[in-house]
């Protein structure tokens, strides 16, 4: 059986202070790290399992080679391709990825992005969901970054932060995780809601990175350490009336 985790409502409180603490630390990040919502897609689909310093450097191959763009990327041969993508891992896993999202955009869309976002969050999602080699993070970080659409991501930085300051449980899904955060963040006006959600996610990676690492978690110096759950009173033993 699935645990629900805690409700939007409960944890706006939390979630709010945290976007507080953690902007006043390292100060609006004005992320995605792109210059084009087109890169902003190809570096999506180049993080998956590996971390960014590597995704920049196929990046640049791209850049050097003028080759950011959806025809020319497109018109480059699968070894081509694989070559370029080599610094980010996996590479020709990934150029059958990214070969994938061009094909669509190409064939469906006329290589225009537009075309991709066109219509509900909910459809744009489930157009991205439908490729290959695109999952739930990858695709609401294009939604979120590249077609400026409310879509709050999901990433293992998230998922341990959220775990760790007792917001959710280690059996919560993508799916409620990100139900939660985007209950408990929303806000009425468009333009705020996706700024919030844009930075509120870089603010988490920025977190997860400096202090809330896997093996040696900097707590003490972190700007969440005040929403950390209080350890438990210790009982004192009951004296020993025979003693």
């Amino acid at each position: 059986m699935i645990e629900s985790p805690p409700s939007a409502r409960s944890m706006r409180p939390a979630l709010r202070r945290a976007y507080s603490l953690m902007r006043a630390h390292f100060g609006h990040q004005g992320w995605w790290p792109a210059h084009s919502p087109f890169e902003v897609c190809v570096g999506a689909i180049l993080t998956q399992n590996t971390n960014w310093s590597n995704v920049e450097r196929a990046l640049q191959n791209l850049r050097d080679r003028n080759l950011l763009d959806p025809r020319r990327l497109n018109a480059l041969s699968d070894g081509e391709l694989t070559e370029l993508l080599r610094p980010a891992g996996c590479s020709r896993v990934k150029a059958r990825r990214l070969r994938a999202f061009l094909d669509y955009l190409m064939h469906e869309c006329a290589a225009d992005l537009e075309a991709l976002w066109h219509g509900t969050t909910e459809e744009a999602r489930h157009r991205l969901l439908s490729l290959h080699g695109i999952g739930p993070e990858t695709a609401d970080s294009m939604l979120l970054y590249a077609g400026r659409k409310p879509s709050f991501v999901i990433d293992a930085y998230t998922a341990r932060i959220f775990i760790r300051h007792g917001w959710c449980s280690a059996k919560t899904n993508y799916a409620q995780l990100q139900q939660l955060a985007e209950g408990a963040l929303r806000r009425t006006a468009p333009d705020r809601q996706l700024d919030l959600w844009q930075d509120y996610h870089a603010q988490l990676v920025m977190v997860g990175k400096h202090y809330c690492r896997a093996g040696a978690p900097r707590c003490e110096q972190c700007p969440l350490r005040s929403l950390l759950p209080k350890p438990a009173p210790r009982a004192h033993p009951k004296p020993d009336r025979h003693a």
